[in-house]
């Protein structure tokens, strides 16, 4: 079990962006989000993987927006006005997620993280590192680092 949810007497408070990747209602570490954003003015890149729904400029940056559905195993949603564009910060890279949907943010004690299910797919199991249940659903949390590792695996098989 990865450390940073585990129970123990030093539990930690943090927040979570939640989101919706189909019907599955996602969290990520708030930490990791720089933005929050609904521009869809992406630049289509040539032989990408199709995780890749594009580039966009995001002043004077170019960010790779990666499709999540695409990287949960899922077929790649339409554009619709509930999407956005989840902008992440991790370990210096800057790359984006394009979600079906923002929802809350969730003050989450990692006492109350468990183990993500066993029955999640191999695309699904990589991705999420642990599991809350709100007073309305289940949250899965996401890895951002996974997030981006798959991502490259992915685009790495494309190339």
């Amino acid at each position: 079990m990865n450390s940073q949810y585990q129970s123990n007497s030093t539990s930690k408070v943090a927040q979570y962006a939640t989101f919706y990747c189909d019907k599955s209602l996602l969290g990520l570490d708030i930490s990791f989000v720089q933005e929050i954003n609904r521009s869809f003015d992406l630049t289509q890149v040539p032989l990408s993987s199709k995780c890749v729904r594009g580039v966009m400029n995001l002043r004077g940056e170019v960010v790779t927006m990666l499709d999540l559905r695409t990287l949960m195993g899922l077929p790649a949603g339409k554009s619709g006005p509930r999407n956005r564009n989840l902008i992440l910060k991790c370990d210096g890279d800057i790359f984006g997620l394009w979600v079906d949907g923002v929802a809350d943010i969730l003050t989450i004690d990692s006492s109350a993280i468990t183990q993500p299910p066993s029955n999640l797919s191999i695309a699904e199991s990589r991705l999420i590192r642990g599991v809350y249940q709100s007073d309305k659903s289940l949250v899965m949390l996401v890895e951002p680092r996974e997030v981006l590792s798959a991502s490259l695996n992915l685009m790495r098989h494309a190339a």
